[in-house]
């Protein structure tokens, strides 16, 4: 667990997130500026238990006085490119709209890119929706650079009741 103090000398602290932390992170997910909905509490309790069998998948979360105030995940890939160098993706970046502003994204993100540093990853990868321009810009003052294309089809996959 890593602690940072946020702007207002409230300590930010991010940790691997557990099964008792979904419903406050599909909370985060809701939100008006992301997605604004979420997956049904046992769905996304289905999907963790998933994501906890691969190694180097996980959600954390930013707790500040005991609430979370942010998550994001972290995936670490090993690939047979770059002589087996991993490299990571970082997704579902949320911070709470009443807590935006106040250091904690910075904290999050810190923290993810000292995971990639210990797992040896030669770069961190995030991608940011178009229209979220303020994103883009803290994205960027944290050393992000806008690298190639991203580019998506939007797919239709089978429903899997694991």
């Amino acid at each position: 667990m890593q602690t940072d103090e946020s702007p207002m000398n409230e300590p930010v602290s991010c940790r691997v997130a557990t099964r008792a932390d979904l419903a406050e992170i599909l909370r985060l997910y809701a939100q008006p500026d992301l997605d604004g909905k979420a997956l049904p509490l046992p769905e996304a309790e289905r999907l963790f238990e998933r994501m906890a069998q691969h190694p180097d998948c996980r959600i954390y979360v930013a707790e500040r006085d005991s609430r979370i105030v942010g998550t994001f995940a972290l995936l670490v890939m090993h690939s047979l490119g770059h002589w087996g160098t991993p490299s990571a993706v970082i997704e579902d970046v949320a911070v709470d709209p009443d807590c935006q502003g106040q250091g904690i994204g910075r904290a999050m993100m810190r923290h993810a890119l000292e995971l990639c540093g210990e797992k040896g990853c030669y770069k961190a990868a995030l991608s940011s929706n178009l229209r979220r321009e303020r994103a883009h810009a803290f994205y960027e003052s944290l050393g992000f650079e806008r690298h190639g294309y991203s580019y998506r089809v939007l797919l239709d996959p089978p429903r899997q009741d694991t």
